[in-house]
């Protein structure tokens, strides 16, 4: 059986922690990298087995998550966020690999399953969501663009189809709170690429994501919480790249 480590950072998270830990305790260790939460979080993890660590402050999440990746005990890691559970399929999928030494594959992606306000979303912009979580280390690492992070890994890559459980949001007031906060965050990373928004960027991308999530990938049959996802996804796309060109702009004038 080959030995894997499961890797989750934390930060504030008692709410979802302990389920999170759960899913994974067929791992054979699992690392929590905390950023110094205020909350039970770190007695949490503690109480349930997780081996814990501190960094802070943090230092944005593609950092955070390559730090737990050097953390951990074996090169075959499973990655989750502490809102993010593994669904009793996946485990049986990854189980059956594992149980075969992950014949020829450098990490294997798998769909993410978001609920939003009470019911799993299966069509518009939430979904498949398909994810690379788990990966060997030695091949992979997290890369992206902040807060955006994705696992990059070089060599193959299989499919499979068990699902990742998410739970992003208890309401839409956080919904609203994560767009702002993300949106500075991604605004923020895009200028330190050397990116520049256009009037094409802030007021085109941003229809163009609500006919895509609404009614190219179906959103519509979500009904009210699909109109919600799209409308909001619009927002961020809005948001994100006016203040990009707000910090364009005020690189300008210095």
């Amino acid at each position: 059986m080959v030995p894997l480590s499961g890797c989750v950072i934390s930060f504030n998270e008692e709410e979802h922690l302990e389920e999170c830990l759960r899913s994974l305790d067929f791992c054979d260790e699992v690392v929590v990298l905390d950023s110094g939460s205020t909350d039970r979080t770190v007695e949490i993890a503690e109480r349930m087995g997780a081996r814990v660590e501190v960094n802070r402050p943090f230092p944005g999440h593609i950092e955070q998550k390559n730090l737990a990746l050097s953390l951990a005990r074996n090169d075959w890691v499973l990655c989750l966020d502490c809102d993010e559970r593994v669904s009793p399929s996946l485990r049986a999928e990854i189980e059956e690999r594992r149980a075969k030494g992950f014949p020829g594959a450098a990490g294997y992606s798998m769909p993410r399953l978001n609920w939003y306000l009470g019911r799993p979303i299966r069509h518009g912009a939430f979904w498949p969501d398909r994810k690379i979580r788990l990966f060997d280390r030695k091949s992979g690492r997290w890369g992206g663009t902040n807060p955006h992070d994705r696992v990059e890994v070089e060599g193959p890559v299989e499919r499979l189809q068990g699902v990742i459980e998410h739970f992003p949001y208890k309401d839409l007031g956080e919904h609203l709170e994560t767009i702002r906060d993300f949106t500075a965050i991604a605004a923020r990373a895009l200028r330190e690429e050397g990116k520049r928004a256009t009037m094409a960027d802030i007021w085109i991308r941003p229809p163009a994501f609500f006919v895509k999530s609404f009614f190219l990938k179906l959103g519509f049959l979500d009904g009210w919480r699909g109109i919600l996802i799209a409308a909001l996804g619009a927002r961020y796309t809005h948001l994100k790249w006016k203040r990009l060109a707000r910090l364009n702009a005020e690189g300008g004038k210095k």
